[in-house]
């Protein structure tokens, strides 16, 4: 018999464990994000104007609800407009803070940085969000400041319908946005940055790009506008991805484009859909390619159609996808706005967001998902919450690793005590040494099994908390029952130690 706070071992216990089951539940790593738009207080802050205290207290409740629904990172707008969440040397205050922009949230304080720091104080990571090439959202409604970069060089704009956006033809733009991106990315303790779909603006039939002045001095050496504007986003995504690399190697980044790269009729390589508007074609973002040249560490295709859609079926999309990413990360992008749909006939079935979901378990490519957006969820349509809650995301899942960008794991949690209380079970354990590339632990996993022998860590109804702290109580237990705990400990970019802490009790 063990006594009530025996401590059996400290090992070296390799990860295995017994083949998968059939019934085995949602995989162990899987990123599960939703976005947090301030673009026009969509989902964060509800409104203008809002006290900072109001702000902060939106936005640890937006947290708690994405905790309860199992989540485990934040994509937030930072950047919408030509403006900033943020305290920063290139852009102004977003209108969408304070009420106007250039206007700081009163009290003051940096939104990012509490947003950064709250988002990691519950072990979720945060991805900044940038619109990089919307200047001014409405040339006559929006608030703009005179610092906004529109009107400190409007010769680096131009107007499609009553938007301004940057022109990524001109050099000094793309420049400029490098350094955008960059100061958040000294500043700020952030995961990941974040594209999102809009590079050049969506088209109509009735108005054309107004870039050919920009075209006739910058692309000579094109035939075509359509290859230039192509070639100007390319040089862009490269040269943000080459300065993230020189800078800081550690942070993330993705892009979310729109969810068709090409259509098969118009390039072999295109998937099987017949839409208009197109990522390669239409926005001139070649995704495929920044995949295939590794200047980007994800990719979060934006496939907001039903599995029933005729021209872009979500069946046939998101196995393109899969077969398309280079080895990079895939996190598909869901269209949880339209579970809230009333005139789709697809989106009325409770059972087509759950079918996504699942159909994404038979790729291996895809990685994850990232809802749109944070307020979708709100009123529980469909009951979403509690099928994410009691089935899909049942269990914690481990963001996955990027092995291209660290490889190497922490060591294991030294020192594991378990301590059997009446009616709970203490577990205290000690940082480990550090790793060969100097890292320690960022978070630990407590691992439970019932009687002496572990078993399959991979499964991940076996984790009973993913947790900052090195204590930790069990209270969910039964009284005279023997539990294996093991531990281990998980670095910044989620490589988990090969071995790991073991510890045996007897609850009382």
């Amino acid at each position: 018999m063990l006594t009530n706070f025996f401590l059996l071992f400290i090992a070296s216990l390799a990860l295995g464990g017994t083949p998968a089951q059939a019934n085995q539940p949602p995989t162990k790593h899987e990123f599960r994000a939703v976005w947090v738009a301030t673009f026009h207080n969509i989902d964060w802050p509800s409104a203008k104007g809002l006290k900072a205290n109001e702000q902060q207290s939106e936005f640890l409740q937006l947290l708690r609800n994405l905790q309860r629904n199992r989540m485990n990172a934040v994509v937030v707008q930072v950047r919408s407009n030509g403006d900033a969440i943020y305290k920063s040397d290139y852009a102004p205050w977003s209108e969408y803070i304070n009420g106007a922009q250039g206007q700081a949230p009163e009290p003051f304080y940096d939104p990012l940085r509490f947003m950064v720091s709250a988002a990691h104080d519950r072990n979720m990571e945060f991805h900044a969000w940038f619109n990089p090439f919307r200047a001014i959202s409405h040339h006559r409604f929006s608030s703009v400041a005179d610092s906004n970069i529109a009107r400190r060089h409007p010769e680096w704009t131009y107007q499609y319908g009553n938007t301004l956006y940057l022109n990524p033809g001109i050099p000094e733009v793309r420049t400029y946005l490098t350094k955008v991106v960059m100061e958040v990315v000294q500043k700020y303790d952030v995961d990941g940055i974040h594209f999102d779909d809009y590079f050049y603006p969506y088209q109509t039939n009735s108005e054309g790009l107004n870039d050919v002045e920009a075209f006739e001095r910058y692309g000579h050496e094109f035939r075509s506008i359509h290859a230039w504007r192509r070639h100007n986003v390319d040089l862009f995504v490269q040269q943000v991805s080459d300065s993230l690399k020189a800078i800081n190697p550690r942070v993330k980044f993705g892009i979310s484009p729109v969810g068709i790269w090409r259509n098969k009729q118009d390039d072999p390589n295109g998937s099987n859909s017949d839409a208009r508007f197109t990522s390669y074609d239409g926005l001139y973002a070649d995704v495929r390619k920044w995949l295939e040249s590794g200047w980007i560490d994800y990719v979060a295709p934006q496939l907001y159609w039903s599995t029933e859609h005729p021209r872009a079926s979500y069946d046939a999309l998101a196995p393109w996808w899969a077969e398309n990413t280079f080895g990079k990360h895939l996190y598909i992008g869901h269209a949880a706005f339209k579970l809230k749909e009333k005139k789709s006939t697809h989106w009325k079935n409770p059972e087509q967001l759950p079918h996504q979901l699942q159909f994404n378990q038979s790729y291996p490519q895809i990685k994850g998902s990232i809802f749109y957006s944070a307020s979708s969820f709100e009123g529980n349509p469909h009951q979403v919450e509690e099928h994410l809650q009691n089935n899909r995301f049942r269990y914690p899942a481990l963001i996955p690793s990027m092995p291209w960008k660290d490889n190497i794991p922490p060591q294991a949690p030294e020192n594991l005590i378990a301590l059997a209380k009446p009616r709970r079970i203490r577990l205290q354990w000690e940082a480990p040494k550090l790793a060969k590339d100097g890292e320690s632990a960022t978070y630990y996993i407590v691992y439970r099994f019932e009687g002496a022998q572990a078993q399959d860590m991979r499964r991940s109804d076996h984790i009973r908390t993913i947790t900052k702290d090195q204590v930790w109580l069990d209270l969910k237990i039964e009284a005279g029952k023997n539990y294996t705990y093991l531990v281990t400990a998980v670095d910044r970019l989620h490589n988990e130690s090969r071995t790991c802490a073991v510890a045996m009790v007897e609850s009382m």
